[in-house]
């Protein structure tokens, strides 16, 4: 191999995030955490962002190698935009020191979408802040061959962190993580969309 001439050099085109919006339950606050990190996107030409809601996609927790055409059709809502994303966002509250079902069914819906992929994590709740929740999507998602970055905005007392109008009251530390969050994702999603243009990932 020709080091000079077999690599391909990296993409001027933006890399796609899929952010994924964890929480379906009645009355979530997460709407207003996505809306505060979609603003954190703009201003960058590296990553374009598009939210892929679980509330919008009604998959049920019942897993099935033929899944029925309701359900087909709940995938058929989804699954491009997850197979089409260089690298993924995902943004859970902690209920009961995990994750919502609805984002579990999401993840188990899928597979090689995941493959070979960075996520990122944005998490919010009470004291903790969402981390225990973030911690067993690590556990997950490396089975699902995904990279996780290292460094996670978190949010603790999140309904207490944002005015009504949905803006941060002190926004310096977290725009800060989210940069560094962001950083790390476009990095690795750059390097492994180089990688696997010369060599298809294998599971």
């Amino acid at each position: 191999m020709n080091p000079t001439t077999d690599v391909p050099a990296p993409s001027a085109e933006p890399l796609k995030v899929a952010v994924i919006l964890g929480s379906n339950r009645e009355g979530r606050f997460g709407p207003v955490v996505a809306d505060w990190l979609l603003g954190r996107f703009r201003g960058r030409d590296d990553l374009v962002a598009e939210v892929v809601d679980t509330a919008d996609a009604r998959l049920p927790t019942a897993l099935s190698s033929s899944p029925s055409p309701e359900v087909a059709a709940e995938l058929a809502k989804v699954t491009p935009r997850l197979a089409g994303a260089d690298a993924f966002v995902v943004l859970t509250p902690e209920y009961n020191h995990s994750f919502p079902a609805s984002l579990k069914a999401l993840i188990d819906w899928h597979h090689e979408e995941w493959h070979a992929k960075p996520v990122g994590f944005v998490s919010y709740g009470g004291v903790s802040g969402g981390l225990r929740a973030v911690e067993q999507l690590r556990q997950v998602f490396a089975e699902l061959h995904a990279v996780t970055v290292r460094d996670t905005v978190s949010f603790h007392h999140a309904g207490a962190s944002f005015d009504d109008a949905g803006r941060h009251r002190d926004p310096a530390a977290p725009d800060a993580a989210a940069k560094a969050m962001l950083d790390q994702l476009a990095w690795w999603a750059s390097a492994l969309r180089a990688a696997k243009a010369v060599r298809p990932y294998g599971s």
